[in-house]
């Protein structure tokens, strides 16, 4: 996994050397399959479940699960790029927000939030503590930052399967739920809105969109549980 990891964080390295005004998102896509393909490794969530590519994009108000299009990103957008890599049956998944060339002062505020979330709740995956230590951080810096956490899209395990238990919601309280054990490997992957939490679906079945058109983010690694604390193995 640590390897699939590492494949997962050069392909990202290399997409974000290619965010600017003009690029496809489609474009991106086709790259990071080529990438893995190169690496021999296959972009897993393609065909899970009937989804179509190699990535999800999703830009500015749609939270996660978004398909690539053939619409240029703009200055002032973000987009997040989301993908699982199976290298040999062994999974890793990452996503990423990227800000497309110059971007207001609101949306870089809620990209850091965000990316604080996930290392916050990193530091709190330790052997012994439960769940509600790591989903409560990350609800106390977001909303303290007058920012919303989404409820309907969640964490979980994984290993040969995408998502394997457990899973949780990135909302909660210290000392609740299940305990961190060695061995455990799973996402952090908290979905910051800049508005309400609330979302919907899309008639494809996959965008999910924040119902007030707020602005969301996201950072996502997989990390494993260890004697020594937290392991990040998409660590960029």
């Amino acid at each position: 996994m640590k390897e699939a990891g590492e494949i997962l964080a050069a392909c990202h390295r290399e997409i974000a050397k290619m965010i600017e005004p003009g690029i496809t998102t489609l474009e991106i896509d086709s790259f990071t399959e080529k990438f893995l393909k190169k690496h021999n490794a296959t972009p897993e969530q393609k065909g899970y479940n009937g989804f179509p590519y190699a990535t999800c994009a999703s830009v500015n108000d749609v939270i996660a699960h978004g398909f690539p299009s053939k619409k240029p990103l703009k200055n002032g957008d973000i987009v997040t790029i989301d993908m699982v890599v199976n290298l040999n049956g062994w999974l890793a998944d990452s996503a990423w927000t990227y800000p497309v060339g110059t971007i207001s002062e609101e949306a870089q505020r809620l990209l850091t939030v965000t990316k604080e979330c996930l290392d916050l709740g990193i530091e709190k995956a330790l052997e012994g503590n439960r769940i509600g230590d790591v989903t409560s951080t990350i609800q106390t810096h977001a909303e303290n930052a007058g920012f919303s956490v989404v409820r309907d899209l969640l964490g979980h395990g994984i290993g040969q399967s995408m998502h394997e238990a457990p899973s949780f919601v990135h909302v909660g309280k210290p000392g609740k739920g299940f305990r961190l054990k060695e061995g455990m490997v799973f996402t952090i992957e908290p979905m910051i809105t800049a508005g309400m939490y609330n979302m919907y679906v899309e008639d494809d079945g996959w965008t999910a969109r924040t119902l007030d058109g707020s602005l969301a983010a996201q950072y996502e690694h997989t990390i494993a549980i260890t004697k020594d604390g937290p392991l990040i193995l998409t660590q960029q």
